[in-house]
């Protein structure tokens, strides 16, 4: 079963590294009349800020993989009036944004979110290996090594892209958007599949980079939007109504990101809350 593994998530991991970053934002027009005065929102991020996971997209063929039913889009939606700029792009790093989607952040951006940071420690390539591997300690020192790469490089990384953000939109409120965990321990999965310990490792992974992401948000003066609690009771094996995708065998590229609900009752209604 795991060697079947192999060669489905190789494509995974492949789809997620060909980033498109890139890719021209999509610019708001359906309210070009907006009231100025209510300001201008600029989504910026990764898949997890796009539609990957809902699978409608507003064209299939485009590898930034942007669609209507992504958090940002909903956002925009329940407040037409402010202008939007929908910068983000599937596998953007931090690195992506500095260089191709920071750009679109002006003086008169009111509202910025950003997502980024797990393709800078390769989350994907830890998940596969996981998944790959018989024993669980090798699952272990791949995710460690993660830790340590999240640690040393992206970090600092973030530290760099946040300050970025301030410079270009000096007055917006910016809100850092977290990963949630994947796995409910002790759930409905049963024993196929990770074991435990394995699904342990990989939330203990997402609890580093929230860790990290938090600590590097509030030293530059943003709000952090923590997905944990949010996605906590809905995360694989919970037995409820799951808003993280599986391994999806008709569509592997949908695997591992929130799909519509996780969108809609998760990211949305959180970043609402936070916005109003």
């Amino acid at each position: 079963m795991r060697l079947l593994f192999a060669a489905l998530l190789a494509f995974i991991a492949v789809a997620a590294a060909t980033t498109q970053a890139q890719a021209a934002p999509q610019r708001d027009v359906t309210t070009p009349r907006r009231d100025a005065a209510a300001g201008k929102y600029v989504a910026l991020g990764d898949s997890y800020a796009v539609a990957v996971g809902t699978r409608k997209y507003d064209n299939p063929d485009d590898a930034c993989r942007r669609g209507p039913l992504a958090y940002p889009r909903l956002w925009h939606a329940a407040h037409p009036n402010v202008g939007f700029v929908e910068a983000s792009c599937s596998g953007a790093t931090t690195a992506d944004v500095d260089k191709t989607q920071i750009g679109s952040l002006t003086p008169d951006t009111s509202l910025v979110t950003l997502q980024v940071g797990g393709n800078d420690v390769g989350f994907v390539d830890v998940l596969t290996h996981c998944i790959l591997t018989v024993d669980d300690k090798d699952c272990l020192a791949g995710v460690e090594a993660a830790k340590q790469a999240a640690t040393g490089k992206l970090s600092p990384a973030l530290a760099r892209t946040y300050a970025a953000v301030r410079k270009a939109a000096p007055a917006a409120k910016v809100v850092i958007v977290g990963y949630p965990r994947l796995y409910t321990i002790g759930g409905d999965c049963g024993i196929l599949g990770l074991s435990d310990t394995e699904r342990k490792a990989l939330n203990s992974a997402a609890d580093t980079l929230a860790d990290i992401t938090a600590s590097r948000a509030k030293e530059a003066g943003f709000t952090f939007l923590d997905a944990r609690p949010v996605f906590d009771p809905h995360t694989l094996c919970s037995g409820k109504s799951e808003w993280v995708t599986s391994l999806e065998w008709n569509k592997l590229n949908e695997s591992y990101h929130p799909n519509a609900d996780g969108h809609r009752d998760g990211y949305f209604a959180a970043l609402n809350g936070i916005t109003g």
